[in-house]
C-alpha cells in the first residue's frame, strides 16, 4: 500500500512531505497481466510437411511406370546424391550421375527429366537412401522437390542391383 511519511523541516515555515510508495501490488498486477497474455496467446504451430507412405503388402510391386517417366535419386555417404533413369539391366557406373544439393541443381534436373517425358501425368520421383544417408539430405532432397512443384514421389529402399552400383561409384 502507498504510505505518506511526513517529515518536518527544521528553521522554516515550509512543511515537506516525503512520499514512499508500496510497488508490492503493481508488481503483482504485473505477473497477472504476463499470465493472463501467455494463456490467451496462440502460440504459433510449426508448419510440416505430410508424408503419406503406402502400407506394407506382401504382393510384389508391380512396374507400371516407365523408366524415361521417372527420375531415380540414390542419397549416399559425404552429402553425395545420384540420379538416373535406368531400367536394372542397362544400370552402369556410366548411368548413375552425381548431382549437387545447391537447389538449382536438382530441381534442374527434375525440371529435364520432367520435360523428356513421354507420359507427364504419370511422372515420378523416386527418392531412395542408402544406410550412410543423413536426414538433412533427406530433407533437402524433399525441398527440392517441393521447389520443383512436382507433387508425385516415393521413398524406397535402395534396389541390390542399384547399391552395386553406387558401391562402385563411391569406393
Amino acid at each position: 500500500m502507498t504510505e505518506v511519511i511526513a517529515q518536518e523541516k527544521q528553521g522554516g515555515k515550509q512543511r515537506k512531505k516525503l512520499i514512499k510508495v508500496d510497488m508490492t501490488p503493481m508488481v503483482d498486477l504485473g505477473f497477472l497481466l504476463i499470465t493472463f497474455f501467455m494463456f490467451t496467446t496462440n502460440f504459433t504451430k510449426p508448419n510440416v510437411m505430410d508424408l503419406g507412405l503406402p502400407a506394407k503388402s506382401n504382393t510384389p510391386p508391380v512396374n507400371v511406370i516407365d523408366t524415361k517417366n521417372q527420375i531415380t535419386f540414390i542419397i549416399g555417404k559425404d552429402n553425395r546424391v545420384f540420379y538416373h533413369q535406368q531400367a536394372k539391366e542397362d544400370l552402369n557406373a556410366g548411368n548413375l550421375k552425381e548431382a549437387s544439393y545447391n537447389g538449382v541443381t536438382i530441381s534442374k534436373i527434375i525440371s529435364e527429366a520432367y520435360n523428356n517425358a513421354p507420359a507427364r501425368n504419370n511422372f515420378t520421383i523416386i527418392i531412395e537412401p542408402t544406410d550412410d544417408s543423413n536426414y538433412k539430405n533427406f530433407v533437402d532432397m524433399l525441398d527440392n522437390i517441393a521447389i520443383s512443384k512436382k507433387e508425385r514421389y516415393g521413398i524406397t529402399d535402395i534396389k541390390p542391383w542399384e547399391k552395386k552400383v553406387y558401391d562402385e561409384l563411391t569406393k
